[in-house]
């Protein structure tokens, strides 16, 4: 658990009715963002260039709740980074969405090929880097950078995965179908719905530059951002260990 009060103290005693919280899903034009008030569940939703302007825009969010991986360890050892192993088996047929994530110096390697090279020599037993994984590398590279130069920043930002924030939101039982059909996203959608999202804003056209997909990854993102702030949402595993540059390494729900 966390101290929710804390988060609030951070905002500078604001009233919870001014309070905004975030959920975050990368796409392909930059972050797909769900702003959401804490107060009566207004939503605003909107597509951004680049992660640190998440944090600058107007509604200040006190959690910023994205999925991306946070914490790059030196060295990966033989059950992986942590989050993945804790929440792999909760998801089902869904697992296969939980990359593994390999060492930072893989991470922010310039090519695949040199990115599989590291990751085979800083992993315990030599593992390679998953092709889906090396893509979204320059995202996790944005995340990363951003919350090593900003330790206030850090401290509102927590990592989430869809998959696991519709876990929750399905009664802690794993979705049966994934979001690429129509009917796993008709499934997100009416559980987004009985979150308490608006069906207008679910089903509102996707800013420009993010797809139907990314806005109901965002939208459960900010449901797990809500359980954040109100101090009741869980991480993964229960005692998350820390990177070398001190950065938190847990999945949230």
């Amino acid at each position: 658990m966390i101290n929710s009060g804390a988060i609030r103290k951070k905002q500078g005693g604001k009233a919870s009715s001014d309070v905004w919280l975030a959920g975050v899903d990368g796409c392909r034009a930059g972050w797909m963002v769900a702003y959401v008030r804490a107060s009566n569940g207004e939503v605003r939703l909107n597509v951004v260039p680049q992660f640190a302007a998440i944090a600058a825009a107007p509604q200040a969010p006190a959690v910023i709740a994205v999925d991306m991986p946070i914490g790059l360890p030196a060295r990966i050892g033989p059950q992986g980074r942590g989050p993945e192993r804790a929440v792999r088996a909760l998801l089902g047929a869904r697992q296969s969405s939980v990359f593994p994530v390999p060492s930072r110096e893989a991470v922010y390697a310039s090519s695949y090929l040199d990115a599989c090279r590291v990751a085979l020599s800083t992993s315990e037993p030599p593992r390679s880097v998953q092709k889906q994984l090396f893509l979204i590398a320059p995202k996790i590279c944005e995340v990363d950078r951003s919350l090593r130069a900003d330790a206030a920043l850090a401290a509102r930002v927590f990592e989430v995965h869809p998959e696991l924030a519709f876990w929750r939101l399905n009664g802690e039982r794993p979705l049966p179908l994934p979001k690429k059909v129509k009917p796993g996203l008709a499934l997100r959608r009416d559980l987004l719905i009985a979150a308490g999202y608006p069906p207008a804003v679910i089903d509102a056209p996707p800013p420009k530059g993010a797809g139907r997909d990314d806005l109901l990854d965002a939208l459960a993102c900010a449901a797990i951002a809500r359980r954040i702030h109100a101090g009741i949402a869980r991480s993964f595993p229960e005692e998350p260990q820390r990177d070398e540059c001190g950065l938190p390494m847990a999945i949230w729900a």
